[in-house]
């Protein structure tokens, strides 16, 4: 008896390490590209050929060589279905404005924390990494992460390579990243300079700049329809690295400082992993794709609700404080001047 369990057991371990295996492959096929995979296939019917020859000339059950067979057929026809699918999309077929919007995760060490959005913003010709300030640090809830890392895409014509750059948020005990406050106190806003010369070769971004912040003569109201491009609850897409979009509406008073705060009230369903992600408004004129098209209006920062809402009779009131993107001006400037928020009019 004690034979036949071993050999059960022996046999249920054979099996998960088959299932193990099964979930594996695709996991590898998936970061090949398609030459890499057409030699992958080739190599493999080789090989399966010679274990073929062997197993045909040993002692092994018909039963053995059926499952062979079975599962040869199955992994060519998953090499040669993938070999077989379009290339990853090239960077200049989407819109420009998910180029310019990365997810950001932060880090103590080796140990993850959390994830996030941001989007980058150029400044003269210094480069920045944008997002909310509570990303960067957060006291009330002891977030205190000592670098980010933010993926990039390395190759205009496959948008499925990228690289994962990690960006120290202190040197020599000093904090790197920019933020400031206001008339009505902090702002929930910060920027970090990237040096360029660090970043991968081949790197594929978009970044927004002052030109970006101007209105055009367009009237902005309350009730314009706006896009927020970000990462919530980190989801993605994870083959070609890119934002999903959430629609949404301002829902104050736009110019106006919403309760004195350098802020405005988008309308939009938001999740965590929102926090830092461009607001912006699609303009009436310009290339549809191309990131001259995008005014950006903000930086989405939390979701507002009422502290007295009866959590069982009221719904969420589904609204979001985005902080005013010329903010940007101030924390980009020059290192001596001292960072401040929007001065827009109450």
């Amino acid at each position: 008896m004690k034979n036949l369990q071993e050999a059960t057991e022996r046999i249920c371990e054979l099996k998960g390490g088959l299932v193990a295996l099964d979930a594996l492959m695709p996991a590898l096929i998936e970061t090949l590209g398609p030459a890499s995979l057409t030699r992958l296939a080739a190599s493999f019917d080789a090989y399966a050929e010679a274990a073929r020859t062997v197993m045909l000339h040993a002692e092994i059950s018909d039963l053995v060589l059926a499952s062979f067979e079975r599962d040869v057929a199955r992994h060519r026809a998953v090499l040669r279905g993938s070999a077989g699918q379009p290339r990853p999309a090239p960077a200049g077929t989407v819109d420009a404005l998910l180029l310019a919007t990365t997810r950001v995760a932060t880090f103590v060490g080796a140990q993850a924390l959390s994830s996030a959005s941001g989007f980058f913003f150029r400044r003269d010709e210094r480069l920045f990494l944008v997002s909310a300030r509570h990303v960067f640090v957060d006291a009330a809830s002891a977030h205190r992460p000592d670098r980010l890392e933010i993926t990039l895409h390395t190759d205009p014509g496959d948008l499925a390579q990228h690289a994962v750059v990690s960006l120290p948020l202190f040197r020599d005990g000093l904090s790197q990243w920019r933020d400031g406050s206001d008339s009505g106190g902090a702002v929930d806003v910060a920027a970090i300079e990237i040096e360029e010369s660090l970043l991968p070769a081949g790197t594929r971004l978009q970044a927004f700049d002052e030109s970006h912040l101007q209105a055009l003569d367009e009237d902005i109201a309350i009730g314009d329809v706006l896009t927020i491009p970000g990462y919530p609850l980190g989801f993605q897409d994870t083959v070609h690295h890119l934002a999903v979009a959430r629609n949404a509406s301002i829902a104050s008073a736009y110019g106006v400082r919403f309760q004195r705060q350098g802020c405005f009230l988008t309308d939009a369903r938001t999740h965590r992993g929102s926090s830092g992600a461009p607001v912006v408004r699609r303009r009436r004129q310009g290339a549809a794709a191309a990131l001259a098209s995008w005014q950006l209006l903000g930086v989405h920062s939390t979701r507002m609700d009422m502290r007295t809402r009866d959590e069982h009779e009221d719904e969420s009131l589904g609204l979001n404080c985005a902080w005013y993107a010329d903010v940007l001006l101030a924390l980009t400037g020059e290192r001596q001047a001292p960072p401040a928020s929007s001065a827009l009019s109450s």
